[in-house]
């Protein structure tokens, strides 16, 4: 059974990045051993390398996955919003983001001041998409408008955790 929007709502996940829209796909994203449920905190150190990411599903159905941060450069502030940090196309149901086509690298969350979230959103693909540019950029990437430009209707799973800052190490 897919999970409540409720969360999403409370943490400004819809409205902020994405509409209203009814999860259908079961989507489990690891950090580690670090379940990521919505609204927890992840280390920034925890998460340098790509999550695992699990997606429900049939093999014949394509799904698009995109990591944004609504929050850059500061929550208060977030003239860069969104800022890309992952995307992946043609991901098969069933499978991962590993049998799916990179088109963004993943980046890591590098949060410079405050609380920041970071939202994996799932997309179902109509068809596999053809030739899909990577962003110019990575500051303000929209996913409504890229969910728009790729035919890809509403999300059908989405998951965010917040990040901040770590103190730098000290040496003594």
């Amino acid at each position: 059974m897919a999970a409540s929007v409720d969360p999403l709502v409370v943490g400004r996940v819809i409205g902020d990045v994405v509409d209203m829209f009814v999860p259908t796909v079961t989507m489990h994203v690891y950090f580690g051993s670090r379940h990521v449920t919505n609204g927890c905190d992840i280390k920034p150190s925890v998460a340098n390398n790509p999550p695992r990411v699990t997606i429900s599903g049939h093999p014949q159905q394509l799904y698009t996955l995109v990591m944004t941060d609504p929050d850059a450069p500061s929550p208060s502030e977030p003239s860069l919003r969104e800022w890309a940090h992952w995307i992946v196309t043609d991901i098969p149901g069933g499978s991962s983001p590993t049998q799916g086509k990179e088109v963004l690298p993943y980046m890591g969350p590098n949060p410079p001041v405050g609380i920041h979230r970071y939202i994996l959103v799932l997309f179902q693909q109509k068809s596999p998409l053809e030739a899909v540019d990577q962003p110019i950029s990575r500051a303000h990437f929209n996913t409504r408008t890229f969910a728009h430009h790729m035919g890809l209707g509403l999300p059908v799973a989405t998951v965010y955790f917040n990040a901040h800052k770590e103190p730098a190490n000290r040496r003594r």
